[in-house]
Order: C-alpha cells, then structure tokens, then sequence
C-alpha cells in the first residue's frame, strides 16, 4: 500500500479513526442519528490549587464491577450507571465485554493497565501524591451527552467531594 505522489510502502496503519468508528458502532446499535463529538468552546477543566504532593487523586473508569460476591451491591456489571468500589483490597478484575475495545490484539487481563490503582498507591508511598481516594468510580459509556452531562457528571462529582478528592485521573476503555 503506498499514499502520496511521493508514495513509499506502508506497513502499519498509521492512525484508527476513532470518529468514523464510532460512528459506525453507534449505527450498528441502531441510533438513527449519527454520533455527534462533544465540543466546547470554552474547555472545563480549571487548574490545580496546590502541588500533586498535597493532592487526593480519584480514578474513574469505564469498567463496571465483574460478576463476584465482592463487587458493589446493587451495581450490575454493564449498568448504565455511576457506581464506586473500593480502592483497597485492589480488585481483582472489572467487567468490560460490553465496551468497544479491540477484543481480537488486546485483553484485558491486566486490571492495572486500566485501572492504575497499585501504581497511584506507590506514588503515595514515594510522597508524590498525598493520598488516593478511598474509592475508585466507574462512569458508564453512553450514546446520550445530556444524561452525562446532567446525571453522571453531578454523581460523580458529589462521590469525589465526599472522598476529598482534588484530581480525578480518567481511564476510559
């Protein structure tokens, strides 16, 4: 395969295009309209008021709890919903079947490639960062940006406030 008028062979794919994938996925679950981007002209996000090292660092992912006696109760695996578990004992896995990950050149056996609880832990123990929050939280992935803008958002922040959390690390799948 070669591009370009000045083509050279090209032997790996250079770029995914998550937006025309994503696209496609949403059609295939029968969205009638077309997935559209976020976008904000103003970006909401606001600076740290003081060093990572004085800092409680939050994780959110979008995993949900895997089918064990330990996982929150009343939280399915798949739900649709803002949830936590509990940073310590670390979990041993999370459930990710249902999200769009390529399933056939990756897996998702290692927890901590996705849910870096241990690494933030040893970060703490090196006074890099103050503390991890006693919970990590877990966001669902929807096709709807009002529900997460409107319901999602506000859960999670209110579970952050509640653990003083000063800086949520986003891991999404």
């Amino acid at each position: 395969m070669t591009h370009g008028r000045d083509a050279h062979p090209v032997t790996h794919r250079s770029f995914i295009s998550y937006i025309d994938r994503t696209r496609a996925y949403y059609a295939a679950q029968g969205y009638e309209r077309p997935y559209a981007w976020a976008h904000h002209t103003r970006v909401p996000f606001t600076r740290l008021g003081k060093p990572l090292t004085s800092c409680t660092v939050g994780v959110v992912t979008t995993a949900s709890p895997a089918d064990t006696p330990a996982h929150p109760p009343g939280v399915l695996r798949g739900d649709k919903r803002v949830w936590c578990g509990a940073s310590e004992p670390l979990p041993q896995r999370l459930f990710t079947d249902h999200l769009a990950w390529d399933k056939q050149t990756t897996h998702m056996d290692d927890i901590g490639s996705f849910l870096p609880l241990a690494a933030l832990q040893r970060l703490v123990t090196g006074k890099r960062l103050a503390a991890l929050s006693p919970r990590f939280y877990g966001v669902p992935t929807d096709y709807s940006q009002r529900r997460t803008r409107e319901e999602d958002t506000p859960a999670l922040a209110r579970m952050c406030r509640e653990d003083g959390v000063d800086v949520a690390l986003l891991v999404p799948i």
